[in-house]
């Protein structure tokens, strides 16, 4: 009896003194008023929310810097020649260029200038081109784009040929209604030598009959070579009274007995037409 009143007095001491403890030792819950603070850290696998629209493998350089604002800039695209002036490409274009057909059996001459001039620079078109080349009657301006083709203008700056580069510094083009064209510099056209010249000639005024033939030898006269003239020759050219030819720097010089000469530039490689021109146009053409 007295075995089982010990025991139910020490199961009594227990839970007094035992839950006491658990109560000082347990944690003490914060004050109702003292603010919660979030000490979590960024998750470092999670990508900003800038980048996010962008995709996983871009490399890193290309990636805008945080906190960065967006560029409100429009592009551009590369900018056009300036209209201020000729570009060094434009410089490198001015002086005598040859513009002929694939052939080079109908030749004329051209004269590129820096002056400005309707959608870019001046153009002086040999006024025998019209007649080989009917597109070149309106042409008196040409321009260089950014990609280096060449544009043939006419008085208003629009379009009329349009020529592309090709290797050696020479142009290319083509129109359906004559064909292909073909641009190099005079200095750099195949000159003709006087064996290619050698023959009979004919000389006409103005388009019109023969009224005069000549027979250019490969017989030395002097300080150039023989001419022949035959027998009932035009007394305009009498006058003149040729008596030796020479080629000089690509143009068919006659000389006369007096000290004069007449200087012929090509058309093709069978028309060779007096320079300066005159209202009365002298040709030789080769028979």
């Amino acid at each position: 009896m007295q075995r089982c009143g010990a025991i139910i007095i020490g199961a009594v001491a227990v839970s007094l003194y035992g839950g006491a403890g658990f109560a000082q030792n347990g944690p003490a819950a914060a004050p109702a008023d003292t603010p919660q603070q979030d000490t979590s850290q960024p998750d470092a696998s999670q990508p900003d929310a800038s980048q996010q629209s962008l995709p996983q493998d871009v490399p890193p350089q290309f990636l805008r810097p945080e906190n960065a604002a967006p560029s409100l800039a429009p592009q551009q695209n590369a900018p056009p020649a300036s209209p201020n002036g000729p570009t060094d490409a434009a410089t490198a274009m001015t002086g005598a260029w040859e513009f002929s057909n694939a052939d080079r059996d109908k030749i004329c001459h051209f004269t590129f200038r820096s002056d400005p001039a309707a959608g870019g620079h001046k153009l002086d078109v040999d006024p025998n081109c019209p007649n080989l080349f009917p597109s070149t009657a309106t042409m008196t301006g040409w321009s260089l784009d950014n990609y280096g083709d060449l544009h043939l203008l006419d008085g208003e700056g629009k379009e009329i040929v349009d020529m592309s580069q090709v290797e050696g510094g020479m142009y290319d083009g083509f129109t359906p209604e004559e064909g292909r064209y073909i641009l190099q510099a005079a200095a750099a056209a195949p000159a003709l030598s006087a064996d290619d010249m050698v023959g009979d000639w004919a000389v006409t005024r103005a388009g019109g009959k023969p009224i005069c033939l000549m027979t250019l030898a490969n017989s030395p006269a002097g300080d150039a070579l023989a001419l022949t003239v035959k027998p009932g020759c035009d007394p305009f050219v009498m006058r003149f009274a040729p008596a030796a030819w020479r080629m000089v720097q690509g143009s068919l010089v006659l000389y006369s007995a007096h000290g004069q000469n007449w200087q012929f530039e090509e058309n093709d490689p069978k028309t060779w037409q007096r320079v300066p021109e005159t209202a009365d146009p002298i040709v030789l053409t080769k028979q």
